[in-house]
């Protein structure tokens, strides 16, 4: 025990009167266990509620070091606050154990006197109950505010989720911003891996919620998984559909050394999370949550990236099985289209592109064939309609207006009479548009007619590109099979350009075939001069967004100079 030294010497108060009759009723009545020290750190006085406290009568302290009367850790309370009070001249308070060894608390009050220093206990137990009952509701108020707060992010998260993949096309880009949705919600950093129809995984998306650290997350995506040892977390979940919650220096110790291994070190995540994207009971995906040091799941949130990670998985199996059938669609599509035939003297381009919505079957066709005449024919249609049915129906229009010019050796307008009048008495209900262009004379005369379709262009070997619009167009078919079909002629320059389109080509949500077609006389004019297929492939580039809405069928026709 190390024995406190004296007590700073005060200067005495001034004078004053003593009443020792009043202030021994005081201090028999105090309610507080009360004591003085000398200068010398020895008691020299002790009231009633003191001497109950150290079970000890007065004559047995008086006189004797603080040190001997109370426990080791009062008495050096007590001397340390009188020695505070004696040098600042003011008292000191501290709430200290209570001085008998108890389980409450007391307020210590000390305060310089003329001959050192008096101190005081004060028993505080209720009211420091009180304080920690009061604290206690509190924390359980914010310990249940923060579980709301994140229940609530958790809920919005899900509901995040389920907008972004529900019925998302490209899985790529919703997955990708997949990663930036669980951050920081879930986790500190997020990659996100998809297995594509040939069983080739690749990391689609990756997020970190520091700026600084987004840059090495992604480069780490892109290498990681050509270095992942097959025992890797990653490599189990897309192997067996495991989950796993491991340290990160546990899958460092599994890498080999290389840039992988670095990035992820600089990283500095502490746990990794893999949870496997699953679709009838094989993994088509991989979320990996990196979580730093002092961060943890608990269960609702494992719950909650467990019911993300479902909701991605659906979401690949879902474009997986629609890209499927939009192949299909598309194979079919296509093989009711076929090749333009060889016209001596004269270049014809074909193009068909699906609309990128899964599955859907268009009604688009196009036709090149030689007249029994031996002129070259060019036609482009559109049955209405985006389901097999149209498709059908396609395929059944294009026969019978190749059979009926045939077989006629009509003129575009007399074709087109013919068609309608075929749909009347046997496919009711269909509605089409097309168009008929013929090139006559040695492809120096452009014969042409229209139902109901945009208007053919032609464009000049010097640029100048002419709208065939004859006011506002005949009838579509399907209509009325009795309506007047109109033809009409234009002289062709050598090497003029003939093009036959469908509306996917220039209308739009935002645009109307005018200012569609507008705007594919412009770029027509801006690449005459290309070879043929090359001015196919430039228009639909220009013109085309990169997810088209609608199918597009597109024909062109050369007829070059003499020799």
């Amino acid at each position: 025990m190390v024995t406190p030294g004296p007590l700073p010497q005060r200067p005495a108060p001034r004078p004053f009167d003593r009443v020792p009759g009043v202030a021994e009723g005081v201090l028999a009545a105090m309610p507080a266990a009360l004591g003085c020290l000398d200068p010398a750190g020895r008691v020299v006085l002790v009231n009633a509620e003191l001497e109950l406290l150290l079970d000890r009568p007065a004559p047995d302290v008086l006189g004797r070091p603080v040190t001997d009367v109370l426990a080791a850790g009062t008495a050096a309370a007590v001397t340390a606050a009188c020695r505070s009070a004696l040098t600042s001249g003011a008292p000191v308070s501290l709430e200290v154990p209570e001085p008998g060894g108890g389980a409450g608390w007391s307020a210590l009050h000390a305060w310089p006197t003329a001959d050192g220093a008096a101190f005081a206990f004060v028993d505080v137990t209720a009211r420091r109950l009180a304080q920690d009952e009061a604290e206690s509701a509190r924390r359980a108020a914010e310990t249940a505010r923060r579980a709301a707060e994140r229940a609530g992010a958790r809920t919005a998260l899900l509901a995040a989720v389920a907008g972004e993949l529900s019925g998302a096309l490209d899985s790529e880009s919703a997955l990708g911003s997949l990663a930036r949705l669980v951050v920081p919600a879930l986790t500190d950093g997020c990659v996100v891996t998809v297995v594509d129809r040939e069983g080739r995984a690749r990391d689609v998306g990756s997020w970190h919620a520091d700026p600084i650290r987004r840059p090495l997350l992604d480069r780490y995506a892109q290498v990681r998984l050509d270095t992942l040892p097959p025992t890797s977390p990653v490599a189990r979940a897309l192997r067996s559909g495991s989950e796993a919650q491991e340290p990160v220096a546990g899958v460092l110790a599994l890498m080999p050394p290389g840039p992988a291994r670095d990035l992820l070190e600089a990283l500095g995540p502490a746990t990794t999370v893999v949870l496997p994207l699953t679709a009838d009971g094989r993994a088509v995906g991989v979320l990996t949550l990196y979580l730093d040091p002092g961060r943890t799941l608990d269960d609702d949130d494992l719950c909650t990236a467990r019911e993300v990670a479902a909701q991605a998985g659906r979401a690949v199996d879902r474009v997986h099985r629609q890209s499927q059938q939009a192949k299909l669609a598309e194979e079919l599509q296509r093989s009711l289209l076929t090749d333009p035939p060889t016209i001596a003297g004269a270049q014809v381009a074909t193009r068909y592109v699906p609309a990128a919505e899964a599955a859907r079957v268009g009604g688009d066709w196009y036709d090149a064939f030689l007249h029994p005449g031996g002129d070259p024919v060019v036609v482009i249609g559109d049955v209405a309609g985006h389901d097999t049915a149209a498709a059908a129906e396609m395929g059944q229009l294009r026969g019978l207006l190749r059979g009926i010019a045939h077989y006629s050796g009509a003129g575009p307008a007399e074709v087109l009479r013919g068609l309608d009048a075929a749909m009347d008495a046997m496919h009711t209900g269909t509605l089409a548009t097309a168009a008929i262009a013929r090139l006559e004379d040695g492809g120096t005369l452009l014969r042409w007619a229209s139902a109901g379709h945009p208007p053919p262009l032609v464009a000049d070997p010097d640029g100048t590109v002419t709208v065939l619009a004859d006011g506002l167009g005949d009838l579509l078919l399907g209509v009325d099979a009795t309506a007047v079909r109109r033809e009409s002629t234009m002289p062709l320059r050598p090497g003029a350009v003939v093009l036959l389109y469908t509306d996917g080509l220039v209308e739009r949500r935002d645009c109307d075939v005018d200012t569609g077609v507008a705007r594919l006389r412009r770029h027509l004019a801006a690449l005459t001069g290309l070879p043929l297929e090359q001015l196919a492939d430039a228009l639909l580039a220009r013109m085309l967004p990169a997810t088209p809405q609608d199918d597009v069928a597109l024909v062109a026709i050369c007829v070059h100079p003499p020799g």
